[in-house]
């Protein structure tokens, strides 16, 4: 690869709580945050308001990159997952506003040149700098491996990925009301009383999480499931004696009947403390899942209390690596092309006691 007179930056695609290297490299994108104040430069001035730390960072993904930099997309200190060119100017996609609870929106296309397949590049710990998430690369080793990198002139050739259509530069995607939802749902079959309750509890566990930030409470995980994610349970339909919390490993077991035991569980509820990484906790919420005598359960929930992933599997197979429906309380959306999965409405009737599949 060729790297005289090039511009080299690392980019972080996660944190160790985070992970989005796959979505990065599936749709030929860097990303950053936050997003919410909206397009660069116009969010400069409330951005300082609110988050003045981000700005010199925002300067450097939106105006110091240019089109033919080198990007190396980077998770830690140690592993690399991507080496890529930087293709087209600043993008506001709103899109990527919620990805597991990041709002990412400010992106550049790059034209991935390298990626891991299966395996990252490994250097030995702290090789990579730590710290913001855009900086340029000035490890000697790190720019001796990318000077050998051979890269093929298809690739640096190839077409970069088509953005799902509803990825419009600057155009905010529309949020569901509760009429919306409240005719989708009973439309699949669910009375109007339930959804009238359920509505209301929503909407009543969006003002207990606001409270929670604007009080800057450490919201615990035990906290999380007690007064977010259990009420949300109740109001879609389960009931306390089909619903066992810190049942063995498990955060929230669901049962379709009674007594409580293995061949009745049909949900997994995996819950982490409000604001952590919710869709990371699948692999653990599939271990519990998968275990022998567990058949029926063919229904994984992960969750912060605000946001929900919910997986479905087919009888006999693997859950799948992406999520049927995805819900956020706070940013409730018909669908996420982006994660390639259904949205609120979808998530709301997976995740009801009554689904039967």
């Amino acid at each position: 690869m060729v790297i005289k007179d090039k511009q080299i930056w690392q980019v972080a695609a996660g944190d160790k709580d985070r992970n989005y290297v796959d979505l990065c490299l599936l749709w030929d994108v860097i990303v950053w945050g936050p997003g919410i104040f909206g397009p660069w430069p116009d969010c400069i001035s409330e951005m300082k308001d609110e988050r003045r730390g981000q700005v010199p960072i925002g300067r450097r993904f939106c105006e110091e990159i240019k089109a033919g930099d080198l990007i190396v997309l980077r998770m830690g200190t140690s592993e690399i997952y991507g080496v890529g060119e930087v293709i087209d100017p600043v993008l506001w996609l709103d899109d990527f506003g919620d990805i597991d609870g990041w709002d990412l929106q400010i992106v550049r296309r790059v034209r991935w040149l390298w990626n891991y397949s299966q395996n990252p590049k490994t250097f030995p710990t702290h090789t990579l700098k730590f710290g913001a998430t855009v900086l340029k690369m000035d490890s000697l080793e790190v720019l001796d491996w990318l000077q050998k990198l051979k890269v093929n002139s298809q690739t640096y050739a190839r077409d970069l990925a088509t953005l799902p259509e509803s990825c419009i530069d600057r155009n905010r995607i529309p949020f569901l009301n509760n009429n919306e939802i409240s005719d989708y749902l009973f439309d699949q079959g669910i009375s109007a009383d339930s959804i009238d309750s359920l509505l209301a509890q929503m909407g009543e566990l969006v003002r207990i999480a606001n409270w929670y930030y604007r009080s800057e409470q450490d919201i615990s995980e035990h906290e999380t499931v007690a007064y977010l994610v259990v009420p949300l349970l109740r109001a879609l339909g389960w009931t306390p004696q089909k619903m066992a919390v810190e049942w063995g490993k498990v955060d929230i077991a669901l049962f379709n009947r009674l007594p409580r035991k293995d061949n009745h569980l049909v949900v997994v509820v995996e819950a982490k403390k409000m604001g952590n990484s919710c869709l990371t906790a699948k692999s653990q919420a599939e271990t519990y899942a998968e275990q022998e005598g567990r058949e029926e359960c063919r229904r994984l929930i992960v969750t912060d209390g605000l946001r929900y992933g919910v997986y479905i599997r087919e009888k006999g197979k693997k859950f799948p690596d992406k999520p049927q429906a995805y819900l956020n309380l706070t940013r409730m959306v018909d669908s996420y092309p982006i994660l390639q999965c259904n949205g609120a409405k979808e998530a709301l009737l997976l995740m009801a006691a009554d689904w039967s599949g």
